[in-house]
């Protein structure tokens, strides 16, 4: 892995980390479904307006566009849909944990279902990641945070695990940029429709409401998935999603400086024991690949 490949990887895990805060500061002050599609209206336009002015094409292959369709519903709508709305009610941290999972979840996935193999190591961490999330969850429930919340982020790590699981092979033959700016207006229809059906929408303006949604279209929302479908085509999407394993660290971090958010010794030891349960799966499907 050349140094560019490991700085691109520790901006994607840095930028798609601090998407938990600035939706938080998001969904105080605005409708959540609304808000996220007017974000994914914005950073999709600015998507393919750029790709076609770098000449890339918007003429895809049929697994590509079926990889556009299917990630853009998954990814954008559903798992980021859920998270903004269940961010009302539960704090950043909490939702970037267990968003944090979705390594584990694929490595599970793919062992239970797509009889892949996972060596003794990978094993050891899936276990390590499950007792990890249940330390910080069960703390958590104890405390009483909102179980709807929680559900909705679950729901949604489901979802984001299915989309990255459909798409495995799929590239984009050198789109990065216009890949993701489709991605994001195939979000922006689904949410639309879902804003109409479930949301009556509000906005109470402020400065922290305004400089978090230019933040999170701009860099969440548009720089992080270019980058991270820079990293897969350069590495591969395994050794791309070993850095997932900073994510707990870096979520929870984030959260805590900017927001205030506390956190417990038993909450920083769970997330501890995750990043090293994503790290130790994430290397075992590294070397079995």
């Amino acid at each position: 892995m050349d140094i560019r490949a490991i700085l691109a990887g520790l901006a994607f895990a840095l930028m798609w980390s601090s998407a938990f805060t600035s939706a938080r500061i998001i969904v105080a002050d605005a409708s959540p479904l609304a808000a996220l599609t007017l974000r994914y209206l914005i950073s999709g336009l600015l998507g393919v307006a750029i790709a076609r002015a770098l000449g890339q094409s918007w003429h895809l292959t049929r697994a590509q566009w079926r990889a556009t369709i299917v990630f853009g519903i998954l990814q954008n709508a559903v798992y980021l849909g859920l998270n903004f709305v269940a961010m009302q009610t539960i704090e950043a941290s909490v939702a970037a944990i267990i968003a944090s999972t979705m390594p584990l979840l694929v490595a599970l996935a793919g062992w239970l279902f797509l009889k892949e193999m996972l060596p003794p190591l990978g094993i050891a961490g899936l276990i390590a990641g499950i007792l990890g999330v249940g330390l910080i969850m069960g703390t958590r429930i104890t405390g009483g945070v909102d179980l709807d919340g929680l559900l909705l982020c679950g729901i949604g790590v489901v979802a984001l695990t299915v989309a990255t699981l459909a798409v495995r092979g799929a590239t984009s033959g050198g789109n990065f940029l216009m890949i993701v700016g489709l991605q994001m207006l195939v979000g922006c229809a689904a949410l639309a429709l879902a804003t109409v059906l479930f949301e009556t929408p509000h906005l109470s303006p402020s400065w922290p409401l305004l400089a978090a949604f230019i933040y999170t279209t701009l860099v969440p929302g548009l720089a992080a998935t270019f980058v991270w479908f820079w990293l897969v085509n350069r590495i591969g999407a395994t050794r791309a999603a070993t850095f997932h394993f900073l994510n707990p660290f870096l979520g929870v971090a984030i959260a805590a400086v900017l927001l205030g958010e506390q956190l417990g010794a038993l909450d920083m030891i769970g997330v501890a024991v995750i990043a090293l349960g994503i790290l130790a799966v994430q290397l075992s499907r590294q070397k079995a690949a």
